[in-house]
């Protein structure tokens, strides 16, 4: 069997004895509805569009709730078209990897199209600009990470490709925004026909980021004399486009050997992942975890699918931002930050194993459930608690998720103020006991016990990437992994840093208490382990 519309429509019982669920609808039909009356186009075509966005679709379809498939277009590697939609009939084989170690598959059909969102191809165009005129289309989506919205360089310049478009107009657009502001400018030459720009990227506040860089190419070319004050004034009617703000939750990891392998011994041919030219590494198939959450803003000018009936919470901006926090500042991050700094000294590789460790365990559950869920950000379309409970008991041990606390703890400077420091914030306007806290204050002194480079055996360990990774090493310099008396106060200038903890810690106790834990963390081999074991008994 190979993925093709072909095999599933001829070989469907060679399927369904692998255990593949075939979709329930015409898929002919679909694609000839979507051709003529497109409704749905997603930018980012790689693996948490195929597996999250587009099996929505498939149910929508599956229960006759829409009749159209969506148009995924790519804007930044063209062979994803070419070699993974294309070469399959723009068909994905979606393989769920369940926490007790089996999984579920399911051929997903949801995606009527790829198209290279190409403005120096000519059909390319040409299709792209016969999709945007169309007054049929409703939501415009997005997945292609927080860069993909980035204009400007880190030191505040334009990038070359951004300066380029701005230059040289809507024609030649070639940056992933300057590409949707051309095809916008389309839709409003079409007659001003209103539409849903709608980011599902991981970023907070995802749907201002993409507004004002939209915005920001529409201005310069308003400036270069390319479109009017009536292109602006379309872009900023809410009546005619909004840019609703999300909160999306899923962990899509990279094609997995072993599900290659099972798919490969039930007779399903050609599904080794490809690696493109620009370093994509893709597969036919798309396998992740379960659990999977999308929460949006409901503002959608020319309606919307009845993506309600398919799992999506809709709601209005606040409640997004408020799932967007109880998330990050609560259920899943500060979990993840907190066990990856103890997972690196103790010598972890994988997240899933850390959670057959009972000291961690503990460290988690202590995190989340006692010192977190009495101030979180409660958004009342989900419950905090069977969030953690979701990710205590499923998420984080299963064994299929590949994640490594090295990952994790990429960048932890730059994450301590929201994971840690809203917790902190939040205790102090309520007016609670901070002495009570106490996995907090473990995390700090375990990320800063980190940056010494040495595991709890002793060994030395590589520190993952972060910026401030150099300078708070040198800040720590002279402080030695196995000796608390060569601790002279080094930690009191980091920890006053309210830039890093959204707080002044050395204003409240913590800062003592974690001073007391780093030293007690300095004692050598096995240190970690015995404070763990020694303060998550209280």
């Amino acid at each position: 069997m190979k993925l093709t519309l072909d095999s599933i429509l001829n070989e469907a019982a060679a399927w369904k004895a692998a255990h593949v669920t075939l979709p329930a609808f015409d898929i002919a039909a679909v694609r000839a509805q979507t051709k003529s009356a497109p409704e749905w186009v997603h930018f980012g075509a790689g693996n948490i569009f195929r597996g999250f966005i587009g099996s929505l679709n498939q149910r929508l379809l599956n229960a006759g709730l829409t009749k159209t498939g969506i148009i995924a277009c790519d804007t930044f590697d063209y062979e994803i078209i070419d070699r993974i939609y294309d070469a399959h009939d723009a068909l994905t084989l979606n393989v769920l990897l369940n926490p007790d170690g089996t999984t579920t598959r399911e051929v997903l059909a949801g995606v009527a199209e790829g198209v290279k969102a190409d403005f120096a191809n000519a059909a390319s165009v040409a299709r792209l600009k016969a999709i945007f005129a169309a007054p049929s289309l409703k939501m415009l989506s997005f997945t292609i990470t927080e860069k993909g919205y980035a204009l400007k360089k880190p030191d505040g310049t334009y990038l070359p490709v951004v300066e380029a478009d701005m230059q040289e107009g809507p024609a030649k657009a070639r940056h992933a925004m300057a590409i949707v502001c051309a095809l916008l400018f389309v839709r409003f030459q079409a007659g001003q026909l209103p539409l849903a720009v709608v980011s599902m990227d991981n970023c907070s506040h995802n749907g201002e980021k993409l507004m004002g860089s939209v915005l920001e190419m529409a201005e310069a070319w308003k400036k270069n004399g390319f479109v009017g004050d009536d292109f602006l004034a379309y872009l900023t009617d809410e009546t005619k486009v909004a840019f609703p703000w999300s909160m999306i939750d899923k962990i899509t990891p990279r094609p997995h050997p072993m599900v290659e392998e099972s798919l490969a011994k039930d007779g399903i041919e050609g599904m080794a992942p490809i690696v493109t030219s620009k370093k994509t590494f893709i597969a036919p198939f798309v396998n992740a975890e379960k659990p999977q959450y999308l929460v949006v803003e409901d503002k959608f000018p020319n309606g919307r699918p009845p993506l309600e009936k398919a799992g999506v919470y809709f709601c209005d901006r606040d409640t997004v931002n408020m799932t967007e926090k109880m998330k990050v500042t609560t259920c899943l991050n500060p979990l993840h930050t907190a066990m990856s700094m103890y997972g690196c000294l103790l010598g972890y590789t994988l997240i899933c194993k850390e959670m057959e460790d009972p000291d961690l365990v503990n460290l988690v559950k202590r995190l989340g459930y006692v010192e977190g869920l009495p101030v979180v950000v409660d958004p009342k379309i989900l419950s905090p608690k069977a969030f953690i409970d979701e990710v205590v008991n499923e998420r984080l041990p299963n064994p299929f998720m590949p994640d490594d606390p090295r990952r994790i703890a990429t960048d932890t400077s730059q994450k301590v103020g929201i994971r840690f420091g809203e917790t902190i914030k939040s205790y102090l306007k309520e007016g609670r006991d901070l002495n009570t806290l106490v996995a907090i204050p473990l995390a700090i002194a375990g990320w800063l016990r980190y940056l010494l480079a040495v595991n709890d055996r002793g060994e030395t360990m590589e520190v993952s990437a972060d910026p401030l990774k150099d300078e708070l090493q040198a800040q720590l310099k002279g402080v030695v992994w196995n000796d608390p008396a060569s601790y002279k106060g080094e930690l009191r200038a980091i920890l006053a840093n309210a830039s890093i903890f959204g707080t002044d810690l050395t204003q409240t106790v913590l800062a003592d208490k974690v001073e007391a834990y780093f030293k007690a963390l300095l004692g050598g081999v096995g240190a970690a382990r015995a404070l763990l074991q020694k303060e998550l008994a209280k």
